[in-house]
């Protein structure tokens, strides 16, 4: 295990120059203190936890210290925000620290956010808050719990610095880790621009450092492409399989990684609803539940349109064209683990429709459901549940279907029961709990979302004694309004 003073440097992106990035230094917050860490993030650095509890620790994740190879950078991007172009963004309040190299040699961006003003800020503070700090990391967090590819989160670092947003808060920054920051906006900022030679050396030193193998392929952009289209496609797919809402689909909030990534209104359904919007800023409903996979198809097309200047056009449609089937063919497989069916059938997608329709405004909880359908042997699961539906005839005919379907399956109810629950997460983040714990921390007590983030990183495990972050959340829990302000 490595200390913190040992962490080895490789700033790959900041070589790119000044035309992608800006030297800026963080802004430190007063009075730093930790209020969260993560050990799993830590040992993807190679750290030892026990540095969490230095000084050292709360220094440099406060703004107050530097790493002597560090060389913050703030990026520049542009992307689409709700459907319109705007034509520069960048990093208004986080900081590319460097790029930390471990033992197995990966490069890990180091990020941190709320670290003040930049070039980009557009007359905001540059600062992120303890609420929305905690919230991306118990999502970036748990996400990675559940299998669903994200950036991750190190530490949340709390301060006595007041900043004002609908009301007075205090400051805090969040320490997020990936293996790239490189949005989609990245290259549609050197298209719009037409900066082409700076696209091209961007596409470079994504193929060189993220998609290597494209690099042997007749057309390695065109490759790339496709790589990110099926990336993307797996990524939605766990989304709307796990009833994950982003909230905030710009194009500057994708990653060329086809990771989660920037966090802000997120939610996962509590009662299931297709056309959920957590954004309480999108008035139009364009980034509901259900949108998600069109407005990703969307997104993947304002990226194909960057890269023209690179890739012929009709090959970028051909390559676009593969998302959907992609994403119907990985949703499919895992509504079929969460169902606990062990073959594939042509029936099959109408069999999940059917019984989200089903779901649709009958208040069934979306995560409860298919855990407790994992509980009891099929006939009785079905014969539990059956209750929470209001179209009962509906539900029978269903439940008929269901059971019909999962009487080939050779394994014992022990072994179906293993192996349900090991695709349906018995704990999830819902927003009540995490208000929950927001509460008692802009209190000073860390407590909670420490305990909070332990249960929900181990999410598909009983957890005797923590029966209590499963239940269904009270009313008022379905209804928090959580909007872009942070």
């Amino acid at each position: 295990m490595k200390s913190l003073a040992d962490l080895t440097f490789d700033n790959r992106f900041a070589r790119l120059g000044d035309a992608f990035s800006t030297h800026v230094l963080p802004e430190p917050i007063a009075e730093p203190r930790v209020v969260v860490v993560s050990p799993a993030a830590m040992a993807l650095l190679d750290l030892d936890p026990r540095e969490a509890d230095s000084e050292e620790f709360a220094q440099l994740f406060a703004g107050h210290k530097l790493w002597s190879a560090a060389e913050p950078r703030a990026m520049v991007y542009s992307g689409h925000q709700f459907g319109s172009y705007n034509p520069r963004l960048g990093d208004g309040r986080g900081l590319l620290l460097g790029e930390a190299v471990n033992e197995a040699g990966q490069h890990w961006d180091l990020h941190l956010k709320g670290a003040g003003q930049t070039p980009y800020s557009r007359r905001g503070d540059g600062r992120a808050v303890l609420r929305s700090s905690i919230r991306e990391f118990l999502a970036s967090e748990h996400l990675h719990a559940l299998g669903i590819p994200s950036s991750r989160a190190l530490c949340v670092t709390a301060s006595s610095t007041p900043v004002w947003r609908e009301k007075q808060e205090r400051a805090a920054m969040i320490l997020r880790l990936a293996q790239s920051h490189v949005r989609f906006g990245h290259f549609e900022y050197f298209y719009y621009t037409r900066q082409h030679d700076q696209l091209k050396q961007l596409g470079e030193h994504v193929l060189n450092c993220h998609f290597p193998a494209c690099l042997a392929q007749p057309e390695p952009y065109l490759a790339m492409f496709r790589e990110v289209v099926e990336r993307n496609a797996e990524l939605i797919a766990h989304w709307q399989a796990y009833g994950f809402c982003h909230g905030v689909m710009n194009s500057d909030n994708m990653s060329i990684l086809g990771i989660t990534f920037d966090y802000g209104p997120y939610a996962f359904l509590d009662d299931f609803d297709a056309k959920h919007i957590c954004n309480h800023s999108d008035d139009t409903g364009r980034y509901s539940f259900s949108n998600q996979v069109p407005i990703a198809q969307w997104n993947l097309a304002a990226l194909g349109q960057a890269l023209t200047p690179l890739v012929e056009i009709d090959a970028l449609r051909e390559t676009l064209n593969l998302f959907l089937p992609l994403y119907q063919a990985h949703y499919l497989d895992l509504m079929r683990r969460r169902l606990g069916v062990l073959s594939s059938d042509a029936g099959d997608d109408a069999l999940v429709q059917r019984l989200l329709q089903l779901m649709q405004g009958s208040a069934v909880d979306y995560t409860n459901f298919f855990r407790e359908l994992g509980d009891s042997a099929p006939a009785q699961a079905v014969a539990r549940l059956r209750e929470d539906f209001t179209d009962l005839a509906g539900f029978d005919a269903w439940a008929a279907d269901y059971l019909l379907r999962s009487q080939h399956d050779g394994d014992d109810q022990a072994q179906r029961r293993t192996r349900m629950h090991a695709a349906n997460p018995k704990y999830i983040l819902r927003n009540y709990l995490a208000q929950h714990v927001i509460d008692a921390a802009e209190q000073g007590d860390y407590a909670p979302v420490r305990e909070l983030h332990q249960v929900l990183s181990r999410p598909f495990d009983e957890q005797p004694g923590f029966e209590r972050y499963a239940q269904r959340p009270p009313e008022w829990g379905k209804h928090l309004e959580i909007s872009c302000s942070s």
